[in-house]
């Protein structure tokens, strides 16, 4: 095992001092086999390479400039602002075998999430890419992918399994900040963390309600109080379960420039394409072994790529483009409240929390459009076409983020009609999933804060297929499958009320989802001015979405898997319990369904025997592999699946 320390070499990585990206020391602490030697096909085995970025910015360069409070973080001599990231790679032991692609992924909170996505990896092996077993079933590196990690995130910290960005920190300011918290239990007092030192003269405010839309109060009984600078202990009054809403403002102290974690994914990734001193570790001869770049990320990294491309940092400081396709999956039409004072990165508002944070404003769609709200026109896409640096973008998403995070807003105007993707960009939907699963999931009974049993349907098979075509996009030019959601103009896009059928027993649909608000930021909390219409997916008459990717488990069910699941009584009830679908099974024949009047054909009625079931799977997955959403090697995974009875996921 080759282990190299950071000091010896530091010695080889000082180079002129014009450098393509802000890279001032790139810093290889380690380099060793990856997952014991395991060899994936033709690439061969991985090795695994464990760095620390520094970089410096210039706030006077218009492509940094757009960091909020840059300018007031300390300098160093040369009058730039450092910071460290952590960086992991991945690449062939050969790099002559890779496929010249790298694929980036956005940490998720520090963490790996694309291992357990792409190959269906488990935690905890799958951020660590150690043991043989953690690569999973090896599809990322049977593609010969490098795959790259950048710790980004400034508010967490650089520790084992967590990968983050060391940023300095701006002493002697305060200002405002509001945290918001649904505890799901009935623990009182209750402990929360603050995202920020609260300042000495904190001015801690806490108010309670049963529900987003309902009015904050201050009841007797309701109190905080600081435990240190970052704990506060909130005694709760009586008259609330335990799904109520806590909102917390304070006076917060000593930010960071948190954008400077959008530069450093920038310079990183365009040091290792275009370096060609022997400080990039990827070099290969002369020259770097990839010649072009994925970005790719998880919910919180999902939302990171939209405002990366957003805010013109696809364009790197020498005007080259960073990355040729962006890959933002389950990001909804969110971004982030990152590049802003006392920002919180790790905040994604959940249904039903306050629709007015900085991850839902305004523009939401890679068109520009005009705001009546604020007269602003504006879109993702408009200050990289102004740079011509766009990439080509493929926008993925559980059918869970068109429920609870406005996904229609993609392919609406704000007035709520139909509007297509410019040419450059693709968005699929894929059907009947939740926010996030593990490949092992199965359907889950009881847990307490959910109303109905959790859907367990894994993204892997279509996301593998995806990435498989953004890839063959940006390398050959061979246009992707057309984009796969819910629309106006097809009549799949449709108001809440109505969209899903309430006579299915089992299936409380009460149209719940998240609003999107425009409001007035300048106050604290936000005040709502107005509303943009938000839509969701037109269910059939099992309750499942029509449009999008629908995987086998739905094109050929055993059962109806929604993206919704409410909560349950004691904890909140009137909201979507976070992140999760649900699923309700069918009838295993005419008779029983007709006991409880269930509407949806039973098991009999669809299937003639357990061999009709597996011929209707073996048509469905040959049909999607020549539509190019599943891969062959996926097909025959899913029919072998469907042979031992698991591939609807209904129980071990």
């Amino acid at each position: 095992m080759r282990r190299i320390i950071s000091g010896l070499v530091a010695i080889t990585c000082l180079w002129p001092a014009v450098s393509v990206a802000e890279i001032v020391r790139f810093d290889v602490l380690e380099r060793v086999p990856a997952f014991d030697g395991r060899s994936f096909g033709n690439v061969g085995t991985y090795e695994r390479i464990t760095a620390r970025a520094t970089f410096a910015l210039n706030p006077a360069d218009d492509r940094n400039a757009v960091i909020t409070d840059l300018a007031l973080a300390p300098r160093n001599a040369d009058g730039k602002v450092e910071a460290t990231a952590d960086v992991v790679i991945l690449r062939p032991s050969d790099p002559t075998h890779g496929n010249g692609t790298l694929l980036l992924e956005v940490p998720n909170r520090g963490r790996k999430l694309a291992p357990q996505l792409f190959d269906d990896s488990a935690q905890p092996g799958a951020n660590n890419a150690d043991k043989a077993e953690d690569a999973g079933i090896g599809f990322l590196h049977r593609q010969g992918f490098t795959m790259v990690w950048v710790g980004w995130q400034g508010d967490i910290p650089s520790k084992p399994g967590q990968m983050a960005l060391a940023a300095p920190v701006i002493k002697n300011i305060s200002g405002p900040a509001r945290e918001e918290f649904v505890f799901d239990n009935t623990t009182n007092p209750a402990r929360a963390t603050l995202t920020w030192p609260a300042a000495e003269a904190a001015n801690l405010h806490v108010t309670v309600r049963a529900a987003w839309a309902d009015a904050r109060q201050t009841p007797s009984g309701l109190s905080a109080k600081l435990v240190d600078p970052t704990a506060v202990e909130i005694t709760r009054p009586d008259g609330f379960d335990a799904g109520a809403l806590y909102e917390i403002t304070y006076t917060a102290r000593d930010p960071v420039p948190l954008g400077m974690g959008y530069a450093a994914v920038r310079d990183v990734v365009s040091f290792l394409r275009h370096d060609e001193t022997q400080a990039n570790p990827l070099l290969n001869g002369l020259h770097p072994s990839v010649s072009r770049a994925i970005g790719f990320g998880v919910s919180q990294s999902g939302r990171f790529l939209r405002d990366f491309l957003y805010l013109g940092f696809n364009e790197d400081l020498s005007g080259r483009t960073v990355f040729d396709g962006l890959m933002p999956h389950v990001a909804g039409t969110r971004r982030m409240a990152t590049n802003v004072r006392f920002g919180q990165p790790g905040r994604n508002p959940r249904h039903l929390q306050d629709p007015a944070w900085q991850a839902d404003l305004f523009p939401f769609t890679y068109a520009s459009l005009s705001d009546p709200y604020s007269g602003k026109t504006d879109g993702l896409l408009r200050r990289c076409s102004l740079s011509a640096t766009c990439p080509k973008v493929m926008q993925t998403d559980s059918e869970h983020e068109w429920w609870a995070s406005h996904a229609s807003l993609l392919v609406t105007d704000l007035a709520g009609n139909h509007l297509d993707l410019p040419d450059n960009v693709r968005a699929y939907m894929i059907s009947g999933t939740p926010h996030f699963a593990e490949a092992a999931d199965v359907m889950k009974k009881g847990v307490p804060a959910m109303s109905l049993p959790q859907n367990p349907v894994h993204a892997g098979m279509p996301m593998r297929a995806l990435l498989t075509d953004l890839n063959a996009w940006i390398s050959d030019g061979v246009r992707p499958p057309a984009s796969r959601v819910p629309m106006r103009a097809h009549g799949t896009l449709v108001p809440a009320q109505g969209a899903v059928p309430t006579d299915i027993p089992g299936l409380p649909y009460a149209g719940i989802h998240t609003l999107a608000a425009f409001s007035d930021q300048s106050v604290l909390p936000p005040k709502e001015i107005s509303r943009y219409p938000v839509f969701v997916p037109k269910a059939d008459d099992d309750g499942m979405a029509i449009a999008g990717i629908r995987q086998l488990a739905l094109a050929v069910p055993r059962a109806t898997y929604t993206a919704w699941n409410p909560r349950a009584q004691g904890f909140g009830p009137t909201a979507l319990y976070p992140l999760q679908g649900a699923v309700v099974p069918f009838a295993p024949t005419e008779a029983a369904r007709k006991e409880v009047h269930d509407p949806r054909l039973s098991i009999a009625e669809r299937y003639a025997d357990d061999g009709a079931y597996v011929a209707a799977v073996k048509r469905e997955a040959a049909r999607q592999v020549a539509e190019r959403i599943l891969l062959p090697e996926d097909a025959e995974r899913a029919v072998e699946a469907a042979k031992q009875g698991k591939l609807a996921k209904l129980g071990p």
